[in-house]
């Protein structure tokens, strides 16, 4: 392309940069605020409050019992079926016959659930899971009134709201609470492994710089509208489908993909959005469903109000699709995120992943070659038998060191795969209690790791700035 730009949002940025400086590079905590956040956890009583539950993930973080963590959930959200079907999932995970949790949910349901909510405080960690239309409003009030968040992603959907998001963050380093979003896909064992192995040198290198045509980080993840969760068909709300609720899959999924990026290339690095993030391009396109598929997914017979924008003679033309080029650090990497309607029979959502180094490359697959199982292998072009010898004692010495069964094996010329046992292959679900274990131990100690809050910045303004490209066309 002739010209790259950097997208910038409004002067308002400057101004949050510096609050950014001073409250979080820094890490200036007041010792009233810590003693305030360690007091949280010393009481070992974390109460939690489900605001608005939505999205089926509200459930999921329900899924598991939590040893510090009161049974009693305070729910507050309008009456209806996200509200019903949220209550629903929650008694399956009761009175299941393994594992069976204990939670007992305290609900109100008023179109006044918001202000309800700051108005009783009766708990101290709010879970937002649900329609992003108001989320980061949600989030904002919350910190405001002195509550720890959990969210889940996206936090922001739309540029315009970019700088709320941020002013979010200096209001909860003010009120010394915590507020961090659901990153699962962190948990997931081929990501971590893929991470791992791109931090040794030996095996490694360096990462490369790429360019705009061959980026040296690529990430595409593959989602379905219609599939199971729990063992049972995901019934969507309606409003999924209007990416004014819901928001693109950049600006939705793709929160997972850049954060990978940001995790596993930069690890324990600050990503400053205001000059380390470059968006070169963006493109959107839709996925098409008739009738009869929307009412599958949805339950419902007619195409709601709300979505007469993307009606075309009797199809849904669904603008979730998107895909983004753009510089971190002088990296390029791209990212895709792709929405089909089914998975085919025995098939799920797939992940697939390459980390360009100067020795070798890191790859990820989930086809049918990998039985649609994520499968990370390592593809070396230099000197195939030092490169060997170096990959097998990183492997033995460094990786199984952490992860115990973990080996690696070779396949054909410079490639080799990594057999990783099934005791680590948890599954999506399972993520989401590791992800409330890892913000648990956050609140034990008062403080997140101080790269957090930055690239968690870092990370919404790249999505929502690729989405204002879009939309720009």
């Amino acid at each position: 392309m002739d010209e790259i730009r950097h997208i910038r949002f409004h002067d308002i940025k400057t101004a949050f940069i510096l609050i950014l400086i001073t409250a979080f590079f820094l890490n200036s905590l007041s010792c009233e605020k810590q003693a305030d956040r360690t007091a949280l956890s010393a009481d070992g009583d974390i109460r939690l409050i489900q605001l608005n539950p939505g999205h089926f993930h509200a459930g999921l973080v329900q899924k598991s019992i939590y040893e510090r963590v009161d049974p009693v959930v305070h729910v507050y959200a309008p009456e209806g079926p996200d509200l019903e079907g949220f209550l629903a999932r929650i008694e399956g995970y009761n009175s299941r016959t393994e594992q069976p949790t204990s939670w007992r949910m305290r609900v109100y349901s008023g179109s006044d659930y918001l202000e309800k909510m700051l108005a009783e405080k009766a708990g101290n960690v709010m879970v937002t899971a649900g329609n992003n239309a108001q989320k980061t409003e949600y989030i904002m009030r919350a910190v405001a009134a002195g509550l720890n968040v959990l969210a889940d992603k996206p936090m922001v959907i739309r540029p315009d709201e970019f700088p709320l998001l941020i002013e979010a963050f200096r209001t909860a380093d003010e009120n010394g609470v915590l507020l961090y979003d659901v990153m699962t896909e962190r948990y997931e064992i081929t990501n971590i492994l893929q991470r791992e192995l791109s931090m040794i040198p030996a095996v490694f290198g360096e990462l490369e710089k790429g360019s705009a045509e061959d980026p040296a980080i690529t990430k595409e993840s593959v989602h379905h509208l219609f599939k199971y969760v729990s063992g049972s068909p995901l019934i969507r709300p309606g409003w999924f489908f209007d990416v004014k609720q819901q928001g693109t899959g950049l600006a939705d999924v793709g929160t997972h993909l850049v954060d990978l990026i940001q995790w596993e290339c930069f690890p324990g690095q600050i990503i400053d959005y205001g000059s380390d993030i470059e968006i070169i391009a963006a493109e959107g396109w839709t996925t098409n469903m008739d009738r009869e598929q929307f009412e599958r997914v949805t339950g419902l017979s007619e195409y709601p109000e709300y979505l007469s924008d993307y009606i075309d003679q009797e199809l849904l033309k669904y603008p979730c699709n998107g895909g983004m080029t753009y510089k971190i650090n002088g990296v390029y990497a791209k990212v895709s995120v792709i929405w089909d309607f089914q998975a085919p029979e025995g098939t799920g959502d797939t992940h697939y992943s390459i980390m360009r180094g100067s020795k070798c490359n890191l790859i990820i697959r989930q086809g049918r070659e990998e039985d649609y199982r994520p499968t990370l292998y390592i593809e070396a072009p230099g000197n195939m038998d030092a490169f060997s010898k170096s990959l097998q004692a990183a492997v033995t010495d460094l990786i199984a060191a952490k992860y115990p069964g973990v080996e690696v094996v070779r396949l054909s010329g410079r490639t080799w795969k990594l057999e990783i046992p099934d005791e680590y292959k948890v599954g999506h679900e399972a993520h989401f209690s590791q992800v409330m274990e890892k913000y648990l131990q956050f609140l034990d100690v008062g403080e997140m790791p101080v790269w957090e809050v930055p690239n968690m910045i870092a990370k919404y303004y790249t999505t929502t700035a690729a989405a204002q490209m879009i939309s720009n066309r």
